[in-house]
């Protein structure tokens, strides 16, 4: 297995290696993400599935469903951008995908709708996420009184076929073996290997899982999965369990590729969702034990969040999970986290990453508002060391391209100003 950071040693005072060579873009995350100063502060933001949509010459059927071409989006929008890093957000696909299908067509809107063999349907819109509609189904939620939480390991919202009780990928049918490796498909991984291939060794490669917390609200829907909490407590953390065991092995498998960070996805736990005290009994154990299944199989590997919103009450609690280090850090309106506020809690203990407002900056404003907001971000967080530059959220579907190039170019002001 390839891994740079053991290759060459860092000085990481100057942002070189021992031997005065300029640090890579894989290597420049690595010193922050290890929480040094690397040569200058790295950018790298996650892009909505609509921006690559709307930003790239493929089909959107394609990039949701077909390992190659989203790959390709991929590595084409990090090249774009300048970005030192890639989040690999959806899984491997099956590549026998195609032989599910019955018809593709397009609608009035540019919305492709895709009729699969047992009639289940996914509308993929130019500039939002595909949804699935299962057949013979009023719902794609589960009731709360029918899930057995001995039947669960692992719930994949963004599988082509949505999310199934018991789980079953694609539409093979076949539920999947419950606990284990075997569990998940043999094609699972099959992502991070193409994108490691085509972006080549030295651009920083992160895998991206959900939180249990998260699979819990993708599976009974956010309305009963919430009431959920209050209602069976004991239930739901049974449940929580079971997905943690499940969340803790597929970042295991990730972590033997090729990759540089594991991003744990828990976006539902700020609070306009649930308290400091449910974050503390519901997240905070099954994060830990992530963490520190990730660090039996590879002890240097970063792992980090992804939790959206009002997190400023509770970036304590996120810190004492173990985690290397915390993203999105939505400022006021979207959230409620100033980056100054939070380096004081933080200090350079875990890294940060975002603090741009992905609304009002990124898609609203134009490239000298994004201009000032990044240099006003790496003024404040990236002395030290410690810090990626990023929206706080992912970039939106139309956010303007010169918006995004921006940021890259804030960096390079940055470094220009002798900083």
């Amino acid at each position: 297995m390839l891994d740079t950071r053991a290759r060459r040693p860092y000085c990481h005072a100057h942002g070189h290696d021992n031997a005065g060579c300029p640090l890579t873009a894989r290597e420049r995350m690595a010193v922050a993400m290890a929480k040094g100063q690397p040569n200058r502060p790295p950018v790298m933001c996650q892009l909505a599935l609509g921006h690559y949509f709307l930003n790239t010459e493929l089909d959107q059927i394609e990039i949701w469903h077909d390992t190659d071409a989203f790959a390709e989006a991929l590595v084409t929008l990090q090249r774009r951008y300048g970005f030192d890093g890639i989040l690999v957000n959806l899984p491997g696909r099956d590549p026998e995908w195609r032989s599910h299908v019955s018809e593709i067509k397009t609608d009035e809107h540019g919305t492709r709708i895709v009729k699969w063999s047992d009639g289940s349907l996914t509308t993929a819109p130019p500039d939002d996420n595909p949804h699935v509609r299962p057949a013979a189904v009023d719902t794609p939620f589960v009731p709360f009184d029918q899930v057995d939480p001995e039947a669960l390991f692992y719930v994949e919202p963004h599988d082509l076929s949505g999310v199934t009780y018991p789980f079953s990928w694609g539409f093979s049918a076949e539920i999947a073996p419950v606990g284990g490796p075997d569990f998940f498909p043999r094609y699972h991984c099959n992502t991070l290997r193409r994108v490691r291939d085509v972006a080549g060794p030295d651009v920083s490669l992160h895998a991206e899982i959900f939180s249990p917390f998260t699979q819990l609200l993708e599976l009974l829907g956010y309305t009963e999965g919430l009431t959920a909490l209050a209602l069976d407590d004991g239930k739901c953390l049974a449940i929580l369990e079971r997905l943690a065991a499940g969340t803790t092995c597929l970042a295991s498998l990730n972590a033997k590729e090729d990759v540089d960070a594991i991003l744990v996805s828990s976006a539902f736990v700020g609070a306009g969702f649930i308290s400091r005290a449910y974050y503390e009994k519901f997240e905070a154990p099954f994060l830990r034990r992530i963490a520190a299944g990730v660090r039996s199989v590879r002890n240097d590997l970063p792992v980090y969040v992804h939790t959206c919103g009002a997190i400023g009450d509770r970036l304590d609690l996120m810190e004492a999970t173990g985690i290397d280090g915390i993203d999105t850090l939505d400022p006021p309106p979207l959230g409620t986290v100033d980056l100054k506020d939070a380096l004081q809690v933080l200090g350079k203990r875990v890294f940060i990453k975002g603090n741009i407002d992905p609304v009002h900056t990124m898609l609203n404003g134009t490239p000298d508002d994004v201009r000032r907001a990044a240099l006003q971000r790496l003024q404040l967080a990236a002395p030290g060391g410690a810090y990626i530059l990023s929206t706080a959220c992912s970039v939106p579907p139309a956010a303007p391209v010169a918006n995004v190039m921006a940021l890259r170019e804030a960096v390079e002001e940055y470094v220009g100003q002798g900083r």
